[in-house]
């Protein structure tokens, strides 16, 4: 099969290679999918799983791509709850070969069935984006009704998704970002927007909960700003800063098949919607990680055309 593979972490997206390797094989409780789209996130070149397995061992050359939609074409043995030729959407584990490829290896726990009205490509962008959003909100966050949150990069590719998944939940959204960003913030569901290069952070007032997706700086600032007994929920990685009572949580996504058909049921009625910026090939991929511009929005590459 084809397959973009990693062995220099200091090169970054110019050290991948498009290579051919043997097709992965199901192991117990395993699926085995025909990627139709993957997702890519640039970030994950500076994660240790990417050249390490468990046991802290080298295991480059290494397929990156965590996000993938496809059909599943094997079971592994003792894999229930999918079926061959079911289309499916989900996360990959982080220390394992991932999805820019045509096949990959997967647990079936966390796949869940992609509807036949949903897009590929809108599938591989939906997964990750979509369950980092929900699980900062409402697992992390503790996100109600009727209360204010501040969603930094509000129209990025997660935070666009934290911005709808709050409003659509009723609490009241503040985004931030660069001044470019204000429109396409507010067209995702922001009540208010923040303008991080011209605006001043602690004049919005008090909020319950701040997602953050930019760590350093902002983050610490933003705790002045949390209430007492509110959350700061980060993926950016630890932050000393601590509200008032409240608590800090930064979190790593974990793929959950009933939080994913939550998400793609509300894309298929129009709740939500993916912030897709570049759509590519697998061919092209390599060049479309190398851009000189990079995309406002999620990179997709279609595997399988």
């Amino acid at each position: 099969m084809k397959a973009i593979v990693v062995t220099d972490q200091a090169a970054g997206t110019a050290g991948m290679q498009l290579v051919e390797r043997p097709q992965p094989k199901a192991a117990i409780n395993d699926v085995i999918v025909q990627v139709h789209a993957s997702g890519f996130t640039a970030d994950e070149l500076t994660w240790p799983p990417t050249w390490t397995d468990r046991l802290d061992r080298d295991r480059t050359p290494s397929i990156p791509g965590h996000e993938l939609a496809g059909v599943v074409t094997a079971l592994g043995y003792g894999t229930t709850g999918l079926s061959v030729g079911q289309r499916v959407f989900g996360l990959t584990d982080w220390t394992r070969d991932g999805t820019l490829a045509e096949y990959v290896a997967v647990e079936a726990r966390n796949l869940a069935p992609l509807p036949g009205d949903v897009d590929f490509t809108v599938g591989a962008a939906l997964a990750m984006p979509g369950l980092t959003a929900w699980q900062g909100l409402f697992e992390h966050g503790r996100l109600c009704a009727g209360q204010t949150v501040l969603v930094h990069g509000a129209a990025g590719v997660v935070g666009s998704m934290a911005t709808q998944l709050a409003r659509e939940a009723g609490a009241y959204v503040i985004g931030t970002g660069r001044a470019a960003a204000r429109q396409a913030a507010l067209q995702f569901g922001a009540q208010e927007f923040v303008d991080l290069d011209n605006d001043i952070l602690e004049d919005i007032g008090q909020v319950d909960l701040v997602f953050d997706v930019l760590g350093g700086d902002i983050a610490k600032r933003s705790v002045g700003v949390i209430r007492s007994r509110g959350t700061l929920v980060t993926i950016a990685g630890p932050i000393e800063a601590r509200p008032v009572d409240g608590r800090t949580i930064d979190f790593v996504v974990e793929s959950d098949r009933a939080q994913l058909s939550q998400i793609v049921h509300r894309v298929r009625d129009g709740r939500l919607r993916t912030n897709i910026g570049h759509i590519s090939t697998l061919d092209d991929a390599i060049a479309a990680f190398n851009l000189t511009e990079r995309p406002k929005g999620k990179i997709v590459i279609r595997v399988c055309p």
